[in-house]
Parts: C-alpha cells; structure tokens; sequence
C-alpha cells in the first residue's frame, strides 16, 4: 500500500494500462520504461491494481543504497511490487530474476525506470523469458481529453476505411500543442514562457542528473550540441556523420551520443521499410524525438509565432504525428512495427505500419483541405506493394475524402482518439 500518496488534482488515466493489467496476470515481471516525466510512477502509484502494492522508488538514497547492499529486503513480506528507477541499479535484476525463479507463480514485480532495460545488456540477459516490456510514451491528445484510443490504424490494416464525407472535430491549433509539448507536468502550464522554463529545467536535469545514470559523458556542452542539431532534424532523414560534423564531434562520439539519447527515450531513428533486396531505396533513418515540444525547444523556438515561421514547421508537425502513431502501435499485440519509405528517385511516404503481414502506408500534410496531387508518394508505394491494404492520408482539415480506391484523406486528430 502507498497510504503516503495522494492521487493528483490532474491525473490522466493512461491507454497502456489495461494492456499493463493483462500482462502482469500473465507474466512474473513487466518492464514500463519511457522517458522521464512521461508519467510511469503517477500511473504505478494510480491505477489499479499497481496503486495497492509496495513501491520502492530508487531515486530515494537510502532504497538504492539497500538495493545495493540487500535487495531481498525491499519486497520482504510482500508479493507484489513495484521497483522504480531500476537503471540506477541494474545488479538488483538478479535478485528479482532469484525471487521470481524460487516462487514463480507467486511474485510479481512491476519494473520501471528511464532507460531502455532492453538496451543495457546484462538487465536483458538476466530477465530473458521472465519479463515482457512495454513502453510509456507522451500523453496522446486523446489520453488529454479522457477519451479511448483511437481505432484509426487497426481499422485501417483491417481494410476498414472511415467514411466518406464525415467530419472529424475542430482540430486544435498544432503550432500551441507543439511548442507545449504533451508530457504531463506541462498540462497545467498556461503559457508560452512557462512552457520554455520547463523544458529548460527539463533538459538541465536530463544532462546533469539522469544521463548520468547510463553513461559516463565528460562533455555535456558537446551533449547539448547534438541534440540541438539533432532537434533540428526532427522528422527528416539524419545523415549520422553530418550530424557529428556539424557538432565537431567524431564519428564514433556522435554515434554513441545518438545511442545514448535512444536509450533513454528521448530520440529515435526510424528504419526505412525494406521488403526486398534493392539499391533504389534510401537506407539512412529518420530521426524523431519522443515529444515534438523538446524538438521544437531544442531547435530554438520559443513563440508560436517563431514556430509558424520555422523552415521546419512540418516536419515537427510530423513529429506529433509519430508520437500518435507510435502510442497507437504500442497498444497492439504484438505492438505493430512503423518504418518510412523512400527511392532515390524522390518517390516517399513518411510513415508505413506493419502489423504481422498487414500494411498500411501514411502521408502527412499540414494543409486543410489537400488534393489528389498530394497522393503521389502513396500511389507509388501502393503499386510496389500491391498486397497493402491502403493508404491514408492525414491532413490539418476536418473531413475525410476519398482520393482513390484505396487512398483515404482524414482529420489528422482521427488519430487522438
């Protein structure tokens, strides 16, 4: 019990929660990783059943200091816990992997932390055919506004395509939810100059406190170089080697901050989707960040109006749109796989969903109303991979339209819910 707690005035109930509650029935250990500030304890501490167990955050000294020293101690007594900020410890993983080996059917452990367990090797290893992970991410705009996932995707992979005509609701202005961000301890901020000071706040504390606890980083003003470079490529290609150029950093040191940023949520490379062996497409990731108000922080722009007139307005618009998507994959069983795809020759689409042997392609255009001419990049892909089921095409507007057989224009904010 965590009878010290008090729910919080703003607590949001999270679309992963149901899918954490079918898990742990199931399974000895579940990992929740995500970046910081996304929400794991709030949800751990709130939602049932995890809000009745024994929590242990190691964030508190003296709990990692017994989780060092005598980690049998923290669930003495109890069957069901939850252990948070695990990374900063990872040796305490063979004392769960003991207990759960000694009483299989009757612990259970909820495992949470900031980095990506699957990425620190000997935490993998050690937890191999116990645990199963999931991923926290940003809050949706559907999760903000209490409303259920959006079946959007898995109708869609299911060949079933929203109606024609309909209309969708008055979408929120995207420049607002950009600059914001969606992590929750934004929520109750009101404006603009608050929002920066957070995402200051936020960033120092990343640099000085938390990347600290997966790496050893003796430059933190190189740190903070790349990722403002990398801000800047939000939702474009990323040219590793560039990148690290234009940071005056080597190769090697680029990568491995790149890595770093991946391991603790905040960055992500996505994989151009690759069905066959060809020298036509274009084999360089896409570079995302978890939350597009950090990209758009990062990158410089502090107004709605610097934001609006930024060369990179659409691509951080993308980088929402990959937040929604990537909850929504999240959510699927197993989570569905998002790659992009593009030729050399110019041919695109900035987002594919694969779940199993069903695919889906997707296009991203800020304009309200767009037009057939903007379904040339879905054409293409569609008559390379005739057994799609379709492609959507997400816009700024309310209404869907139908573009062709199997091309569908919807309300990006379809998406949230």
């Amino acid at each position: 019990m965590n009878n010290f707690y008090s729910r919080p005035e703003y607590y949001f109930e999270r679309w992963l929660t149901p899918a954490l509650r079918q898990a742990i029935r199931q399974h000895p250990v579940v990992v929740l990783t995500g970046a910081r500030q996304v929400g794991k304890s709030t949800l751990l501490l709130n939602a049932a059943p995890f809000r009745d167990w024994r929590y242990h955050s190691l964030d508190d000294l003296d709990t990692l200091r017994q989780a060092r020293a005598a980690p049998e101690a923290l669930w003495a007594g109890a069957d069901q816990v939850v252990l948070d900020e695990v990374q900063r410890a990872p040796e305490l993983l063979s004392a769960v992997k003991l207990a759960v080996d000694r009483q299989p059917r009757a612990r259970r452990f909820v495992l949470s932390g900031s980095a990506n367990l699957l990425l620190m090797s000997q935490v993998s290893e050690t937890l191999a055919g116990r645990a199963v992970y999931f991923m926290l991410d940003p809050m949706a705009l559907g999760e903000i506004n209490r409303r259920p996932p959006s079946t959007l995707l898995s109708d869609a992979l299911a060949g079933r395509w929203p109606d024609a005509g309909a209309r969708g609701v008055v979408p929120p202005d995207p420049a607002r939810l950009m600059l914001r961000g969606l992590l929750p301890a934004l929520l109750p901020l009101e404006a603009p100059p608050a929002w920066v000071q957070w995402w200051d706040g936020y960033v120092a504390t990343y640099l000085e406190r938390d990347l600290r606890q997966v790496a050893q980083v003796e430059a933190l003003p190189d740190f903070r170089r790349l990722m403002q470079l990398a801000a800047l490529r939000s939702g474009q290609l990323l040219n590793q080697s560039e990148t690290g150029r234009d940071a005056q950093l080597s190769q090697p040191t680029a990568h491995r901050y790149l890595n770093l940023l991946e391991t603790t949520h905040l960055f992500a490379r996505l994989p151009p989707y690759v069905a066959n062996r060809t020298s036509r497409l274009v084999k360089s990731p896409k570079a995302f960040w978890a939350d597009p108000g950090l990209a758009v922080f990062l990158a410089g722009y502090f107004t709605e109006a610097d934001l609006r007139a930024a060369h990179e307005f659409g691509a951080f618009f993308e980088t929402l749109i990959y937040l929604h998507l990537r909850t929504l994959a999240g959510l699927m069983t197993p989570p569905a796989q998002l790659f992009f795809w593009r030729t050399r020759a110019g041919a695109e689409v900035d987002f594919v969903v694969a779940h199993g042997r069903r695919l889906i392609a997707l296009e991203v255009k800020l304009a309200e109303r767009p037009g057939y001419g903007d379904t040339a990049g879905l054409q293409a892909f569609l008559a390379e991979h005739p057994t799609a089921a379709g492609g959507l095409l997400l816009h700024a507007g309310r209404e869907v339209r139908r573009l062709g057989d199997r091309i569908v224009a919807v309300p990006w904010t379809m998406l949230t819910g």
